[in-house]
């Protein structure tokens, strides 16, 4: 009878402890998820942007689309992956990111102007 009874708290130690084992690991696996999905959005990088159209000219630094009315011209480089060989007449499919090459700050409206010394006597 004693068997029985030790082999019955063996069974409830040891589903004690798988319990708290699974909820650790979900736990991480939860933590780990959440690490991932954030990194993600921290360093996914400016906003894509597409245009697609008929193209108007290409050379080596930039493709002209037309949108409509409006010409589009889009810079490229060596890094511009292109699949297939580009030409005027073309249609075009083109994603695009925009990034700052000059940023001059202004103050605002509501700023207050610096006051000017007074001249010395």
């Amino acid at each position: 009878m004693s068997d029985v009874r030790s082999q019955k708290r063996l069974n409830r130690n040891s589903r004690k402890q798988s319990n708290g084992q699974m909820k650790m690991k979900s736990l991480l696996s939860l933590l780990a998820a959440a690490s991932l999905a954030f990194s993600s959005v921290a360093f996914a990088g400016a906003k894509t942007y597409e245009v697609t159209g008929p193209v108007l000219e290409v050379n080596d630094s930039m493709i002209v689309v037309q949108k409509g009315k409006d010409r589009w011209e889009i810079n490229r480089d060596a890094n511009t992956k292109v699949t297939g060989d580009i030409k005027v007449g073309d249609k075009a499919h083109i994603t695009y990111t925009m990034s700052a090459t000059n940023v001059e700050v202004k103050a605002g409206k509501g700023a207050k102007k610096e006051a000017k010394a007074a001249p010395t006597p």
